[in-house]
């Protein structure tokens, strides 16, 4: 079974850091590329970004390029998502995706 859990969500303020982590089992974490896609209030699914299965190719949506930035450990089957500069807008809910398949997500919310 495919278990996705995220974590590292938090109230921070403007400009703030943090990072996410997305504990994945239950398939070949090593032989799959990643994503990470957020919420907002009252909006649709946005895509944040993406990994390739060994961590050599990444892309990012134009709202995060340049603060955001994506990893995996494959030895740990883990995402990662580093948050600097966060802004307002950038309060979401947060989910790692392998293909179609979420976690709960971590809510994120960057408030003075």
């Amino acid at each position: 079974e495919v278990q996705l859990v995220e974590s590292g969500g938090d109230l921070v303020q403007p400009g703030g850091s943090l990072r996410l982590a997305c504990a994945a089992s239950g398939f070949a974490f090593s032989n799959s590329a990643m994503r990470w896609h957020r919420q907002a209030p009252g909006k649709g699914l946005e895509w944040v970004s993406y990994i390739s299965t060994d961590g050599s190719r990444t892309t990012y949506g134009d709202s995060v390029k340049g603060r955001f930035t994506i990893s995996r450990d494959n030895t740990k089957n883990t995402l990662y998502l580093q948050m600097n500069s966060l802004k307002p807008e950038d309060t979401a809910v947060y989910y790692c995706y392998y293909q179609d398949y979420r976690g709960q997500g971590t809510q994120v919310t960057v408030s003075s």
